[in-house]
């Protein structure tokens, strides 16, 4: 007789086992600190994956969150497995991050989810018969544990404040450790041989136990859709009826629509299974969107979703391209007034008074072209320094802003003085739109936020008071990158990944020398970006002049070689 779930993780995994027993007796008394182990117990066992596999790729940034995204864990374990891994991680932080209860029931559901993943590396990496469960085996709710009452519940939630600070200070501990060790001991070789034979042993087995894909998909979905304010309370938000779909009654339901305050569609979420591709959903949700808009009169915008891969569609304008949760009913209200009252931007002048040179107003000129008439998101400049890198983005700024293509626009830069002199450039050459230094100040009601790259890494994790994303994937619709040729993405890249807005790369990088993944970024042909002006153009049109070196030789230099010698 088992007392709980996770018995099986006791031979090979006891420390791994120790954290998953305690999410789960808390489950139900104390749902916060329950998530809080499920996601430190799923953190461990993800940790161990990637020490003891040899096939999976440690990502450039060394955590967890980075960990569940790269590729090689996807080909590995299954976008099934790794959807119900991001659930547990997404659980914990909501327990540790947020004010306000938790409720029972969600710690319930990370800790199940908790027990498919580690079901998963029972049978697919255990090197004994001890440490396998047992085949078709079911996550058993009768062996939570009652509730402690609620005195002690109160006393817990200072103690796991305490031991979420506890258990950052120990991973912050242990990436340096990681850092610094160049290679692999002689302890972990063997280890990663014993389990390769195990896992190649394992997989010749079949696997009966339900994964319980459906359920899993739908808590995703349901937390990115909360992230972005939405409740889902209502009794229209999920399997609403439709009429006029290709069935043989014409009748349909829409997985989940997303109203406006006026009873008018804002969007439609079509999802299907995890372990199906993506695109399945896109006809299904098309479908959708037509009986939608038939009834309603208002075409909505298209998410379609298998719970880990998500695509938005506003096939009004632009083609589907991925995405990183969904939008908020404000951000959904402005694409579709956009669809009516965005402006061309080639009827729309640009402000002589911020920019008065030709290549600066063809650059501008050249980047509504490639938004426009080529439908891209994506814009890189080639400027000289010195030749107005800054004042040309400000002028763009303010005539996307002028056209109504934008509302809210973030620039990055790699220094904090970067970051100062931007700010004071757009208060200076665009005094009527706000601008905020993110580092020094809070303001959320700006227009041009501006920010260096780790600040903004940390913020698009932050939540409000109502559970809300400060930053969600619709909060800018312009992101410009400062000296883009310094290759951030490679360590910032899910800034780009999580915002879904168009983007401009700056650099005075000559074009030949910037690399090709700066190229792949903008989705631009290699060597062709969208606009250059390089400094011989520059020196030219005497807009700048020709560097002069000189040799110099101080007496402290000639003394100190002297010493040397």
């Amino acid at each position: 007789m088992t007392d709980s779930n996770f018995d099986f993780l006791r031979a090979e995994w006891p420390e791994l086992f120790a954290e998953a027993v305690r999410a789960e007796r808390s489950a139900v008394g104390d749902p916060r600190v329950s998530c809080f182990f499920a996601r430190r117990a799923l953190e461990l066992a993800v940790n161990w994956l990637f020490k003891a596999d040899s096939s999976l790729r440690m990502p450039y940034r060394d955590d967890l969150n980075a960990k569940l995204k790269e590729p090689t864990l996807v080909q590995v374990a299954g976008s099934v497995i790794v959807t119900k891994m991001d659930v547990v991680r997404r659980r914990g932080n909501v327990a540790v991050h947020r004010p306000g209860d938790v409720p029972a029931q969600d710690a319930v559901n990370a800790v199940d989810e908790l027990f498919h993943v580690l079901y998963w590396l029972g049978r697919t990496y255990a090197r004994t018969e001890a440490g396998k469960p047992f085949d078709g085996q079911r996550f058993d709710t009768s062996l939570i544990p009652r509730p402690v009452p609620a005195e002690v519940r109160r006393k817990k939630y200072a103690e796991v404040q305490q031991m979420a600070a506890d258990f950052a200070a120990q991973q912050a501990e242990l990436a340096t450790e990681r850092r610094q060790r160049k290679e692999l001991d002689d302890e972990v070789k063997r280890l990663r041989a014993e389990v390769k034979a195990a896992k190649a042993a394992n997989a010749t087995v079949p696997d009966h136990h339900d994964y319980s894909e459906a359920q899993t998909r739908t808590q995703l979905i349901d937390l990115l859709l909360l992230e972005a304010g939405w409740l889902l309370d209502g009794p229209d938000d999920r399997e609403y009826p439709v009429t006029g779909m290709p069935t043989d009654s014409r009748k349909g339901r829409v997985d989940y629509v997303l109203w406006d305050d006026n009873g008018k569609p804002l969007a439609v979420v079509e999802a299907k299974r995890t372990s199906k591709s993506v695109e399945s959903g896109k006809y299904q949700a098309s479908l959708c969107a037509d009986a939608l808009e038939k009834e309603h009169g208002q075409r909505p915008i298209i998410f379609y979703t298998n719970g880990h891969d998500t695509q938005i569609w506003d096939d009004a304008f632009y083609r589907p391209r991925p995405v990183q949760g969904f939008y908020t009913k404000d951000q959904l209200h402005l694409l579709i007034q956009r669809r009516a009252r965005r402006k061309s931007l080639s009827t729309e002048p640009i402000d002589d008074g911020i920019v008065n040179r030709h290549y600066q107003k063809r650059a501008i000129q050249r980047i509504g072209e490639a938004f426009e008439k080529d439908k891209q998101r994506q814009a890189l400049l080639v400027m000289a320094t010195g030749t107005g890198k800054t004042r040309t983005v400000i002028a763009l700024v303010d005539q996307m802003i002028r056209a109504g293509w934008v509302k809210r626009v973030l620039f990055l830069a790699d220094r904090q003085v970067l970051v100062s002199q931007a700010t004071n450039a757009f208060k200076k050459h665009l005094p009527s739109v706000p601008a905020v230094n993110l580092l020094t100040e809070k303001d959320s009601n700006a227009r041009v936020y501006v920010s260096t790259y780790p600040t903004m890494l940390n913020l698009i994790n932050e939540v409000d008071d109502t559970k809300q994303r400060r930053f969600g994937p619709g909060y800018f619709d312009l992101v410009v990158i400062d000296e883009a040729h310094r290759s951030v993405y490679q360590k910032y890249g899910v800034i780009f990944e999580h915002f879904d807005s168009l983007l401009v790369g700056l650099t005075a990088t000559p074009k030949n020398e910037i690399d090709r993944n700066t190229y792949r970024l903008f989705h631009l042909e290699e060597g062709v970006p969208t606009d250059v002006y390089d400094l011989e153009q520059a020196v030219q049109e005497g807009y700048l002049v020709r560097p002069v070196a000189k040799s110099v030789t101080t007496s402290r230099c000639t003394s100190s070689i002297r010493t040397l010698a």
